[in-house]
């Protein structure tokens, strides 16, 4: 018993116990790593307390490393999907906030608690300092006591079970986002085409403006029998052959502009060759393809890029990323020197830097601490806002100076690992420290009016993203752990699948959530 009061013997004595549980399939579903959570909740009942600082620290590790995987993609799905999206979290807060007001007035239950309830049921920890700040009652934090460990449970067994409950498979779900990336991203296919078209014959690829009018790279030109890499000033001639990389509508626009596909085979240039390359070199992240000049300088061509799994077709104005794979097609004697101009070095690419990873969170505490003002009202963005919010802005530039805010996706997962398991830990055994005491003292009522809180709104709002909103699963169980503003339930769907479309939703839905959740707080206490 003596090892159980070391916190660090307890803390990975219940990360053990988690995943043993986590791996236990039942009618082929398992709670992974969420059943770290479960765990720490029955230690929490025997007096086995995590300290905070493990919570707070596995906290702002979680969402900084969430908020660089989904940066990128946050801000094109905000504005693609941002409103239906927000309309989303605000029909399921407004809902929750509704059965609030039920409660209080059908069930004469004090404002107080139910304000407090109301934000334990959505685990909202700043809707709970808007609650009290409002109220100047204690009664909202025994609301939220009772209403946070079903809370956090409730949303982790939604999120697990939603699938099954909408009848919807998730490698379905997956297989659908993958066709919308590569709508989005069409695949990067090469074909051969011959020269027919006479008023094309005796001018360059520069003044052609084949790359502009067409968007597909010509990576190989054959005239006379011989195969070479063009440059700008290659001439194009009655009946040479080029080899065009680019998608599948950028082809059929070089077949209008060039002439007719064919299948004969096109050598490789002796004198060239074709790599595939790593940019892990800082000085050319955020720079685009036109600023460094390959073509001009070095007789060197990008055919495409490889970024998170997706080819993405090359122009003059596409910006690199740190962990870009490009592949390049140039002569063997310049080779050399294009390879050092990116990099290339797979072993820089698996270190971790851990300045950008401590700067950004730096940052991110600083934002969530400032207080924005308007009138009676006012609210901060709080610890997990304020990590995030940076952390996606962060991502999104890519590059400050010296420092990449990018990070490797092997890193990405294991600092992301480790803040979750920290975080579940220290949430579980604080949440289960106080249940049996709260139950004893205020019955089941309250509990069960904030179990009705915390479910009727999530399944409320699944069945309109499903059937009206038409959403995505994967998304969906990311905009619900948003709206919820719950952690736990992003750790649950992080573990059903390998795409970041949870990840990509909960960043869209989480600042709105928090900001509305606040605004909802304070109008129940002023109205009611």
């Amino acid at each position: 018993m003596d090892l159980l009061t070391n916190n660090y013997f307890s803390l990975f004595l219940i990360v053990a116990l988690g995943f043993i549980l986590g791996r236990i399939k039942i009618a082929g579903l398992s709670l992974d790593v969420s059943a770290v959570i479960f765990v720490a909740l029955v230690f929490g009942h025997f007096g086995i307390v995590i300290p905070s600082d493990f919570q707070y620290l596995g906290l702002v590790l979680f969402i900084f490393t969430i908020g660089i995987q989904a940066g990128p993609g946050f801000f094109e799905s905000f504005k693609k999907e941002g409103r239906q999206l927000a309309l989303f979290a605000t029909l399921l807060i407004v809902s929750a906030a509704l059965i609030t007001t039920v409660v209080i007035v059908f069930f004469n239950v004090d404002k107080n608690i139910a304000v407090g309830l109301f934000t334990g049921a959505l685990t909202s920890t700043p809707g709970l300092a808007a609650a009290i700040d409002q109220t100047g009652s204690p009664l909202a934090s025994i609301g939220y006591g009772v209403g946070y460990p079903f809370g956090v449970i409730g949303v982790i067994l939604f999120i697990r079970f939603l699938p099954k409950m909408l009848g919807v498979s998730l490698i379905k779900a997956e297989q659908e986002y993958q066709m919308k990336i590569k709508d989005e991203f069409p695949e990067v296919l090469h074909k051969n085409f011959k020269v027919e078209n006479d008023k094309i014959a005796g001018k360059s690829i520069k003044e052609l403006r084949i790359g502009y009018m067409t968007k597909a790279v010509v990576s190989r030109v054959v005239h006379n029998g011989m195969a070479v890499t063009p440059t700008s000033g290659t001439v194009l001639h009655q009946g040479d052959l080029i080899k065009a990389v680019g998608t599948k509508e950028a082809l059929d626009r070089v077949g209008i502009l060039i002439g007719s596909p064919v299948d004969d085979e096109i050598p490789l240039d002796p004198n060239y060759d074709v790599r595939s390359v790593l940019i892990t070199n800082k000085q050319v992240v955020n720079k685009t393809i036109g600023q460094i000049n390959l073509l001009q300088t070095y007789s060197a061509t990008i055919t495409r890029i490889r970024r998170s799994g997706i080819d993405i077709s090359p122009t003059p104005n596409s910006k690199l990323q740190f962990g870009d794979k490009l592949i390049i097609a140039s002569s063997k004697a310049n080779m050399g020197m294009v390879i050092r101009i990116f990099g290339d070095d797979k072993k820089r690419l698996s270190d971790t830097d851990i300045l950008p990873v401590a700067l950004g969170i730096l940052l991110g505490v600083l934002v969530g601490k400032i207080n924005l003002g308007l009138g009676d009202f006012s609210f901060s963005l709080g610890l997990t806002g304020g990590v995030l919010i940076v952390a996606l802005i962060l991502s999104r530039i890519g590059k400050t100076g010296p420092v990449i805010w990018t990070m490797s996706s092997s890193a990405n997962q294991l600092l992301r690992q480790l803040g979750l398991i920290f975080f579940l830990a220290a949430v579980g055994t604080d949440a289960g420290a106080d249940i049996v005491v709260t139950f004893q003292e205020y019955g089941i009522r309250l509990f069960l009016f904030g179990g009705v809180i915390t479910l009727l709104p999530m399944m409320f709002a699944a069945f309109a993203g499903r059937w009206f909103f038409k959403m995505n699963l994967l998304s969906m169980l990311g905009a619900i752990s948003g709206s919820m503003t719950s952690t736990p339930g992003l750790a649950a769907a992080d573990s059903m699948t390998d795409t970041n479309a949870h990840s990509i939703a909960y960043a869209t839905v989480y600042p709105v959530a928090m900001v509305l959740l606040i605004v909802v707080v304070q109008i129940i206490s002023l109205v009611l």
